[in-house]
């Protein structure tokens, strides 16, 4: 495993780390507690030091589980998770104020509720869990990030960008009150280098590369005839003629790609991983043998300026969350 500093911190952060969501149960269906405390014990065995959760993720059950292990581990594990908007809107809506959606004292109180399902003195990173860039000069989120970094709750803070809005966040890196962003980054959605990635770069703010496989998309496993459990965020996530476009997608990437070391999978986290702006990927893992193989990409390093320019024509404009 390789590690990278993330931002202004002088943390050594692993390259691959552990996206928690599907670990919550509640709209990732299939798994189970025993499976998930083992894959992220063999996670950290494998040198993963870094896990990203949230409150909402199974309404704090993955927090739980997290803090079981992390608790127990003899490493260091640095632990992230995220502020839900207090109206349950994802993503952030324009025009909304800042009050409906992260006042002061709703993010002070969502920290100790974090740090109650983690069981842990301090977060290691804190981050909100949209961001609308109208909210840049108002002072909830300042001041409850400065608060929160004072009393020792929170060592870090940053903001998980809406889906697909990387350029929302530009204002906010440039004030230098935050370490982190969460973007989405992957093959298909390459936006983030455009003007995000530079500018990160430039000031020291770290970047944590989320939705890496495109919810399973860039693991070449969807099918047309893929089903998924009633509930399952995948089932809607893939609905209607979704299957066949991504289909159709990936068939031709793997197609350009023939010949190429390594799979789908492996080739699209060296992908985020090539960028050096990039701090971690973070793919949802629920099983061990995913953990494995998603860990052992580390150690491949960077892809070639050629494979690089081959994956460059795959960029792809869509929202699937919408």
């Amino acid at each position: 495993m390789r590690y990278r500093k993330i931002g202004r911190k002088n943390w050594d952060i692993s390259e691959i780390g552990y996206g928690a969501w599907g670990i919550g149960g509640k709209q990732w269906l299939g798994g189970a507690d025993d499976e998930s405390i083992t894959a992220l014990r063999r996670a950290i065995e494998l040198g993963l030091n870094f896990i990203d959760t949230a409150l909402a993720y199974g309404d704090g059950h993955s927090e739980q589980l997290v803090g079981q292990v992390v608790r127990s581990s003899a490493r260091k594990v640095r632990v992230a998770t995220k502020v839900p908007p207090k109206n349950h809107e994802w993503p952030a809506k324009p025009g909304i104020p800042i009050d409906q959606v992260f006042p002061y004292d709703y993010i002070i109180g969502c920290t100790e509720t974090s740090l109650k399902n983690l069981r842990l003195e301090t977060i290691d990173l804190q981050q909100l869990h949209v961001w609308n860039p109208e909210w840049i000069g108002r002072d909830e989120w300042r001041r409850a990030f400065e608060d929160l970094k004072v009393s020792g709750k929170v060592q870090a803070v940053g903001i998980s960008i809406n889906d697909h809005q990387p350029d929302s966040a530009l204002e906010i890196v440039k004030t230098g009150l935050i370490d982190s962003v969460q973007v989405i980054y992957n093959v298909f959605d390459q936006s983030p280098e455009q003007n995000l990635l530079p500018l990160a770069a430039q000031l020291g703010v770290g970047v944590l590369a989320r939705v890496p496989l495109d919810e399973g998309a860039l693991t070449g496993t969807i099918t047309e005839s893929s089903t998924f459990e009633r509930g399952d965020f995948r089932g809607w996530y893939f609905r209607g003629d979704r299957k066949r476009e991504v289909v159709e997608r990936v068939t031709a990437l793997k197609k350009d790609l023939e010949g190429a070391p390594g799979s789908l999978a492996e080739i699209a986290l060296r992908f985020c991983l090539s960028n050096p702006a990039v701090t971690t990927v973070i793919p949802g893992m629920r099983r061990v043998r995913n953990v494995e193989g998603n860990c052992a990409v580390s150690d491949l390093g960077p892809l070639s300026a050629e494979l690089m320019a081959t994956l460059r024509k795959h960029a792809w404009a869509k929202n699937y969350y919408q």
